[in-house]
């Protein structure tokens, strides 16, 4: 699953952080949507999933 569909899932209302979140996902700016996320209160298995698929999206753009 991408990150951009796992944050609409999990992030269903309009708030700015969630423009934030897209516009940094957009632009492919893993720095800056790891410092958006970071604020966020996940459980420990959301928090898991949302750190695998940042830094699935790392080791893509380091490839």
């Amino acid at each position: 699953m991408s990150l951009l569909r796992w944050l609409r899932r999990q992030l269903r209302q309009p708030i700015p952080i969630r423009e934030h979140l897209e516009a940094a996902v957009e632009n492919d700016d893993v720095a800056e949507a790891r410092r958006l996320l970071a604020g966020f209160e996940f459980s420990d298995e959301q928090r898991r999933n949302v750190e695998q698929l940042l830094d699935a999206w790392e080791r893509q753009h380091a490839g």
